[in-house]
């Protein structure tokens, strides 16, 4: 007799659903988990290494617990690129943005509380919200993606969730959501009840628009969560981060566990905080990339989702997981993410993206006789 996952005592809320993930294959050219495809530069690996061999003669030692050398610089890099002053209180960092989401969830929803997100979105954060007993509501999206903010509006004053996640540019669509948009939802949280608002930036910096940062003047209910993941092509590091109202800061120590910054962890992103420069003139070179695939895409044919990420979502299909297979036959992984007639696709270097329009010209082609 065969023993499994629904013979242990699991909780119901957890029944029945698949971990998140997106298939890792040895293929020629993977564009499918949104990965900056640019390696480090040779002078910031060298940058790390002495960053980490500093680390590693007190690694007898634990961490510092509030990564205030981070954070500091994590707030020097926000307040660069976007105009508004931030300092280490105002900034908080974790194992990636999705610890960040965990620990937001843990502090501000629960059991007996609920989430709402705009979907589709980012998938993480209704998986978090089930995971910390967060009750969770998918709100309305318009055909083209974007937010119906007055049908969303609408769902917050019905449902009063305790958090409302926001996701600009949105993943797996690539649209954003515009600073006015974002003010609207906010205030109706407030007025329904008042709720935690989370703007998940983790895609900002590819964005056509400016950062939502100076949104937090004003508004302590209001979070900015960002990742480390995209633009600085670490993924492999695993560093997320928020900014939002010292209280906020404060409020989320109480659920982190203690020492969750390892001391490598940290010395390798202070060192990369060390290459902000470098490090953004490949998100120019991705956003050319970008913009190269959508003109692309719509010449070939296919229809687009605006994108201001460093991915772009292509359809319609009426078998998005044959069109898929198709594509990867030709040596190119993309996303297929459950959006019914629609796959994403990630902007790679010029040579990958080449491969990727010539494996899509030949199932067009197909399909078209």
């Amino acid at each position: 007799m065969t023993f499994g996952i629904d013979d242990l005592p699991v909780r119901d809320e957890l029944r029945g659903k698949s971990p998140y993930g997106a298939p890792q294959l040895d293929v020629p050219v993977r564009l499918n988990t949104n990965e900056n495809p640019y390696p480090l530069p040779e002078a910031l690996v060298e940058r790390i290494a002495e960053r980490v061999r500093e680390a590693a003669r007190d690694l007898n030692r634990y961490p510092d617990r509030d990564a205030v050398e981070l954070r500091t610089k994590l707030a020097e890099y926000l307040t660069e690129t976007s105009g508004h002053p931030l300092d280490a209180s105002n900034v908080w960092a974790a194992n990636g943005s999705n610890e960040v989401i965990q620990q937001l969830l843990q502090t501000f929803g629960g059991p007996g509380r609920t989430a709402i997100g705009f979907e589709p979105s980012y998938s993480m954060h209704g998986l978090i919200a089930r995971g910390t007993g967060t009750g969770w509501i998918s709100g309305p999206r318009h055909e083209d993606f974007t937010v119906d903010v007055p049908a969303a509006e609408r769902a917050i004053a019905e449902h009063r969730p305790d958090v409302v996640f926001i996701t600009t540019p949105n993943n797996p669509t690539g649209t954003a959501v515009p600073a006015e948009a974002v003010v609207a939802l906010h205030d109706a949280a407030q007025a329904a009840k008042p709720s935690m608002v989370v703007v998940d930036e983790a895609y900002i910096e590819f964005s056509h628009g400016a950062s939502l940062l100076p949104l937090l003047a004003g508004r302590p209910n209001l979070v900015v969560s960002r990742t480390m993941s995209k633009a600085f092509g670490a993924a492999g590091l695993r560093l997320g981060y928020l900014a939002a109202h010292p209280a906020v800061v404060d409020a989320v120590q109480l659920v982190r566990l203690p020492y969750h910054l390892s001391a490598v962890t940290q010395a390798t992103a202070l060192a990369a905080l060390e290459h902000t420069d470098t490090l953004l003139k490949y998100v120019e070179q991705l956003k050319t990339e970008r913009d190269r695939l959508v003109a692309e895409l719509r010449a070939i044919g296919y229809e687009v989702t605006e994108s201001d990420a460093n991915f772009v979502q292509f359809g319609r299909f009426a078998d998005a997981q044959e069109v898929w297979r198709r594509i990867l036959d030709r040596g190119v992984l993309v996303r297929d993410n459950g959006v019914p007639g629609w796959l994403r696709v990630t902007a790679g270097t010029p040579e990958e993206n080449d491969a990727f329009l010539d494996a899509v010209r030949e199932v067009k082609k197909e399909q078209s006789t």
